[in-house]
């Protein structure tokens, strides 16, 4: 249970932190679980786990700040279709479907550092193997000789 943080949920909508013994905002909370750590809210009075209400409302504070969260066309689904068809999705597959997005996008990040990497590396190493090389004489100067006359 380390890695989970123990929320109180009061009446007055305050939520108070059981670990660090203090009220928390819900920038706070998604501060925690971008931490890598995971919450668990419980109501103060009923004890009834709140967890997932707590959750939701960070992600749409976070949307009202940005205006935008989801699409217009599947918001309008989720509330037309609600539990009946779209409840199965979110429950079984959106996590998944996220889940394989995001190790896929490390996977192309980091092959893409490789390249990046790689490019720096070979251009580094053509200018390492150009030095000492004298510049390609396009023109052959003409010799003289000491008295400043041109050879023929």
């Amino acid at each position: 249970m380390a890695d989970t943080v123990v929320l109180k949920k009061y009446a007055n909508r305050r939520l108070y932190d059981t670990e660090q013994s203090a009220y928390v905002t819900l920038d706070e909370v998604a501060d925690i679980i971008k931490a890598g750590k995971n919450i668990q809210a419980l109501d103060a009075k009923s004890k009834e786990d709140v967890t997932e209400f707590i959750l939701t409302q960070i992600i749409l504070e976070n949307a009202r700040k940005k205006n935008a969260l989801l699409p217009k066309p599947l918001l309008h689904m989720i509330i037309r279709y609600g539990d009946n068809v779209l409840g199965e999705f979110f429950e079984k597959y959106l996590e998944l479907i996220i889940k394989n997005y995001l190790s896929y996008k490390n996977k192309v990040d980091e092959q893409y550092k490789m390249w990046l990497d790689f490019g720096m590396n070979m251009s580094e190493m053509g200018k390492q193997s150009m030095t000492g090389i004298p510049p390609f004489p396009f023109f052959k100067p003409s010799s003289t000789d000491k008295d400043g006359d041109q050879e023929k």
